[in-house]
């Protein structure tokens, strides 16, 4: 069943668009037929604006894995992928996220800094030596929000944007996400299991093209 394009739509002008992705939707994907969130925001912009017939601009600027539920913001234009690219490089584009993880983090505040490798066979990535080959450096900030009786509500600030980040780096540090079937299955009973407890709730940057600042939350 296709979701209703329309109410995904949290902020749409000439150079960008800002959508809530559902949990479940890949941002994009390379098989034909599948429906993702690039697919399905390209027809609705050759269906709502005068493309005679042309594919319409739309460039990714950052993912979220599919599981995963949150925000996301499309460029309708070269200029504003260049100066979204840019920020987004540089640390000035703010991606935040609600995650539910097990147990309590020790301390409840913290930064967590670790060197990733990708195997693009599992579509996995895992913690390496800073001297492993290809490896990338993956750095997040946390903060517990809420603790419960074995489990806690984190916001968390990713500072770089790697394959699985936030996922492997809380696993890895002996807070695995509920319902994460990847990396932390065995923490998780059957209850657990029906979402992942990831939201990319909050999303910051200026306006490419006028410099304002922008903010959108869930």
């Amino acid at each position: 069943m296709k979701p209703d394009i329309q109410s995904l739509i949290i902020h749409e002008d000439d150079q960008l668009i800002v959508i809530h992705k559902p949990a479940g939707l890949a941002t994009q994907s390379a098989r034909i037929g599948s429906q993702d969130m690039v697919s399905l925001f390209k027809n609705y912009l050759v269906k709502s604006t005068k493309t005679k017939g042309k594919e319409p601009y739309l460039a990714v600027i950052h993912r979220l894995d599919q599981p995963v539920e949150g925000l996301l913001v499309f460029a309708k234009t070269p200029a504003a992928a260049k100066g979204l690219n840019e920020q987004l490089t540089t640390s000035g584009f703010g991606k935040y996220y609600l995650a539910t993880v097990h147990g309590i983090p020790t301390p409840e505040e913290g930064t967590l800094t670790d060197y990733l490798i990708k195997d693009a066979r599992t579509n996995s990535s895992k913690v390496c030596e800073k001297s492993t080959p290809g490896c990338k450096i993956a750095k997040l900030h946390y903060r517990t929000l809420q603790c419960f009786e074995d489990s806690a509500q984190l916001e968390i600030h990713l500072d770089t944007g790697r394959h699985h980040q936030i996922r492997v780096q809380m696993a890895h540090s002996g807070h695995p996400l509920i319902g994460d079937r990847k990396y932390g299955s065995e923490y998780d009973t059957d209850a657990d299991r029906d979402h992942l407890h990831l939201c990319a709730y909050r999303l910051t940057f200026k306006h490419p093209k006028t410099g304002k600042e922008m903010e959108f939350q869930l």
